[in-house]
């Protein structure tokens, strides 16, 4: 992964302002994502075909439930300034209308984000982005683990405090786990991949 910092406090021209510049910036692979990371300017290797297709099937899932003023979007920058972060989840439900005409998005304005670990960065979602979806207030944050501790585990947060969640729900693959309302979907999770 390659990464490039801005140290919070830098002279003028090298804060935030300039770190999200050098984002929007960035050329890196076709199929990449660039996000910033703790004031880090990060950019992972594509994801595995695993990791897309758990993607794919839960995205058609979640599309029997969606509202039709809402959408799924994968390649959408979520902003966090407050803790220094733009993050691309692997799935965020937003209404159209917040995201029409913008390069990158409040986090606070989605209802839902999803992200899926992969074996090289799975910290980033377990701590980084729980703590920054929260901080930012998502409603919900549903994070698939596929390497956790060799016991792959689906974990469902909402309820955010002070830039923390609730656990609402965790079960290993396998199980089923329930997204609550307005989805009010079971989610089965033996039909995700394991990698």
């Amino acid at each position: 992964m390659s990464a490039l910092s801005v140290e919070p406090g830098s002279p003028r021209g090298t804060g935030w302002d300039e770190i999200v510049r050098v984002w929007e910036e960035t050329d890196a692979p076709e199929g990449s994502k660039v996000e910033i990371i703790e004031g880090v300017v990060t950019v992972p290797p594509p994801p595995s075909g695993d990791h897309n297709i758990t993607a794919a099937l839960l995205q058609r899932r979640l599309y029997t439930r969606l509202p039709e003023e809402w959408e799924i979007f994968q390649t959408l920058g979520l902003e966090v300034p407050a803790v220094q972060d733009i993050f691309i989840p692997d799935l965020a439900v937003l209404p159209i209308e917040s995201v029409r005409g913008r390069k990158r998005v409040p986090a606070q304005e989605a209802e839902l984000v999803v992200e899926i670990t992969s074996e090289n960065n799975a910290n980033h979602d377990r701590i980084k982005k729980t703590h920054g979806y929260a901080q930012a207030g998502v409603p919900l944050y549903l994070l698939l683990d596929p390497w956790h501790s060799g016991r792959p585990t689906a974990t469902l947060y909402g309820e955010p405090k002070n830039g923390t969640y609730r656990v609402l729900a965790s079960v290993e693959y396998g199980e089923k786990l329930t997204l609550p309302d307005p989805f009010g979907l079971d989610l089965d999770t033996s039909v995700l991949p394991l990698g």
